[in-house]
């Protein structure tokens, strides 16, 4: 029997699922095994079964932190001190900024076509947009229809899909992100 070798950092939670995010968004679910998550990370894939039961739970796990961020992000506008119409324009320039700067996160939380997949989404895409939702209804001027704030969520993801296949980061559009925010404004 070989001894076992040596790490040179305990291997924590946080190490694995940031690698197996960025695995799962440039591979695909289907495509990511725990051996393969546990190569990048140079540990056995036993190592990894110490944090999570299986993959089915380790993207979970991945799924409710990402929209846990956004949410976290979208409180954050929310309890501002500033008037209604800066705090509508900069929720809705927030999920944009978001999307772009965490595209790996994006990709898993939004763009995820697996069917296999959906299921381990849970609630947690319902919470967030029901979060949006209430956002937009409280900080609007006008009364929204659901359809209207699925459009406008609609348009949002349009644009942060855009760019992020693109592989352009919130920087490098920002005055497009935030002009595209101003039309939609005109629109609300």
């Amino acid at each position: 029997m070989s001894p076992r070798k040596a790490v040179k950092h305990e291997l924590t939670r946080e190490m694995i699922l940031n690698v197996a995010r960025k695995l799962f968004a440039t591979e695909g679910y289907s495509h990511v095994s725990m051996r393969k998550i546990a190569k990048e990370l140079d540990y056995s894939h036993g190592a990894l079964y110490y944090h999570f039961q299986n993959k089915a739970e380790l993207f979970s796990a991945l799924v409710k932190e990402d929209f846990s961020l956004l949410d976290e992000k979208f409180y954050e506008v929310m309890k501002r001190e500033i008037n209604d119409a800066e705090k509508l324009q900069s929720v809705l320039l927030t999920f944009i900024e978001f999307g772009l700067t965490y595209p790996n996160h994006y990709e898993i939380m939004f763009l995820t076509k697996d069917k296999e997949v959906k299921f381990y989404q849970h609630s947690s895409p319902e919470e967030s947009y029901k979060m949006f939702a209430e956002a937009l209804s409280i900080l609007s001027k006008t009364k929204l229809s659901v359809s209207e704030v699925w459009s406008i969520f609609l348009s949002l993801h349009g644009f942060v899909a855009h760019h992020s296949y693109c592989e352009q980061s919130f920087e490098e559009v920002k005055d497009m992100a935030k002009a595209h925010v101003r039309f939609l404004l005109k629109k609300i």
